[in-house]
């Protein structure tokens, strides 16, 4: 079957991929595909992206030092009591099993507040992670993949990872470029800096955007409003990832 032609096998096959599900033959078939396939390849990068941002979430946290204290607390409290042989409150087994229930419902209760404290910080470390809505693989003059473009609705974010060994000289620029239909150009920033660059954007920007571009331009970019001026170095199409 053609992946290409099966959008749903191929994002299934992909994060397949890029979780390490994907063994053995058919793992060596899909880098095969994918290495004939852009698309193909920007799905896995994709859910690459999707699945690093999930290690950032953060660790458990330990109960507090005043947390382990009343607990300490409790417990020697119990321990005394039960050396007192105290029996004025009813038989000893029948005032050692309710003591018993009180620390159990003691443990329970700490338990249960540490659980959610730490399942409330989870979900919104969840909820700030990256929602990937479009990605574009450029490619340069040889079809080399150069730089991957990705859009984080959520924070409305484009982030640019160079993939090839193209630097610019000192003097000069990077700038992305939407490609909508039928228009001119628009400007959607100057890459400058290392190997991961952000920018920020509007979906309303990207949409109904088929293609991106980067040119190369004078330090700080085109002039406003004129255009790319300087020769176009990568571009590709830029996809919706759903």
């Amino acid at each position: 079957m053609n992946l290409l032609h099966s959008p749903e096998l191929a994002d299934r096959l992909a994060a397949a991929y890029a979780l390490g599900t994907l063994r053995g033959g058919a793992r060596r078939r899909f880098e095969a595909l994918a290495r004939q396939s852009p698309t193909l390849r920007a799905t896995a990068l994709v859910w690459q992206e999707r699945l690093a941002a999930m290690t950032e979430l953060q660790t458990q946290e330990a109960p507090s030092a005043n947390v382990w204290k009343r607990i300490e607390i409790a417990l020697r409290r119990d321990a005394e009591a039960r050396a007192t042989k105290d029996g004025r409150s009813g038989p000893p087994a029948r005032v050692g099993f309710w003591r018993a229930a009180a620390l159990a419902g003691g443990f329970a209760t700490v338990a249960a507040f540490t659980l959610a404290a730490y399942t409330g910080s989870q979900l919104t470390e969840v909820s700030a992670a990256p929602q990937i809505r479009y990605v574009a693989m450029l490619h340069d003059d040889r079809s080399a993949p150069a730089m991957l473009v990705t859009f984080d609705a959520r924070h409305g974010t484009l982030t640019l990872k160079r993939l090839g060994p193209f630097r610019e000289p000192s003097d000069q620029s990077l700038q992305l470029w939407a490609l909508p239909p039928g228009a001119a150009p628009q400007s959607l920033g100057v890459v400058q800096g290392g190997t991961v660059v952000h920018l920020t954007a509007a979906e309303g920007q990207l949409r109904q955007v088929p293609a991106l571009a980067i040119s190369l331009e004078p330090r700080g970019g085109a002039p406003v409003g004129s255009g790319p001026t300087g020769p176009v170095l990568f571009k590709g199409a830029f996809v919706p990832t759903t």
